[in-house]
């Protein structure tokens, strides 16, 4: 390795910790209600504006159920869930996390796919799969509380600034070990970078991710006026529909059915006495 190699790399290293840590420092956060440090690196008007071409792909290319009435619900219960959280923020005196939210709701014809989602933004989708698993509008409204949850604590651009942050950092770590990581790559066909990052940090956070949304999407629910002990119905026939094929939660970015249902059951009470129903929601 030559002399000039060195200098190089220090120089590189020099320069991007100190980018780095500047960056990071001037862009930690909390997630609302549950003050959780977080880093958003990335505008969220950018998000909002790529979540909302996805959303219209999607509309275009997926088969959209015509059950008018199952839709109307839908967009009911998040009707209800949108108000509780600008209502929720607004007593407090705090700046409402969805004021930029454009929401928009569309129910997928897939009975196979048990799933919903939401986009930053408020894009949601709900797939026709998982109505089997919510069977009433108080299990509908605790998979879309969780959901909203997510958006509501801007998970999307906690999870692509982390990348951001990691992908850069593995590229100064290759530099540093004189492209070792790239080579075992190579020679191995094994992506080292991705196990580390899969396994060592991207698994964990997103667990923190899932719970976090599971308790915000309670709360959520209960402010909305929806009965939020019916959430532990949810996962309990969720984990049936399993049947015992969920990976090991060491593996998987979501806990466990089973951890889900126990850390349901601890937080309902709190809730309900916390976060009672908003009048002007019910």
């Amino acid at each position: 390795m030559s002399k000039v190699n060195n200098i190089n790399r220090r120089k590189f290293l020099e320069i991007f910790g100190g980018c780095t840590c500047s960056l990071i420092i001037s862009a930690c956060t909390t997630a609302p209600i549950t003050e959780r440090k977080q880093l958003r690196l990335l505008p969220e008007s950018s998000l909002n504006r790529q979540a909302a071409q996805i959303y219209e792909n999607v509309k275009r290319k997926t088969k959209l159920s015509d059950d008018k009435k199952q839709l109307q619900e839908i967009k009911e219960i998040g009707s209800k869930i949108e108000e509780s959280v600008s209502a929720y923020f607004n007593s407090i005196n705090a700046k409402d996390p969805t004021y930029n939210f454009q929401w928009e709701y569309i129910l997928v014809d897939d009975d196979k796919i048990k799933n919903a989602w939401c986009m930053p933004g408020g894009k949601i989708a709900i797939y026709t799969g998982i109505l089997k698993i919510t069977k009433n509008k108080d299990g509908l409204a605790a998979v879309m509380g969780h959901e909203i949850a997510h958006a509501v604590a801007k998970h999307s651009i906690e999870r692509a600034s982390r990348a951001l942050v990691l992908n850069v950092g593995t590229a100064a770590l290759d530099i540093f070990t004189g492209g070792a990581i790239s080579n075992t790559r190579r020679t191995t066909g094994v992506d080292v970078a991705g196990m580390l990052r899969r396994f060592g940090i991207d698994n964990p956070f997103g667990r923190k991710q899932e719970s976090e949304a599971d308790y915000l999407g309670l709360i959520f629910s209960s402010l909305a006026g929806f009965d939020i002990r019916e959430s532990v119905k949810v996962w309990e026939r969720m984990k049936e529909a399993h049947k015992g094929q969920e990976p090991p939660e060491w593996m998987s970015t979501h806990p466990s059915s089973a951890k889900r249902i126990e850390s349901l059951k601890n937080w309902i009470p709190e809730i309900i006495i916390n976060y009672p129903p908003l009048k002007k929601i019910s």
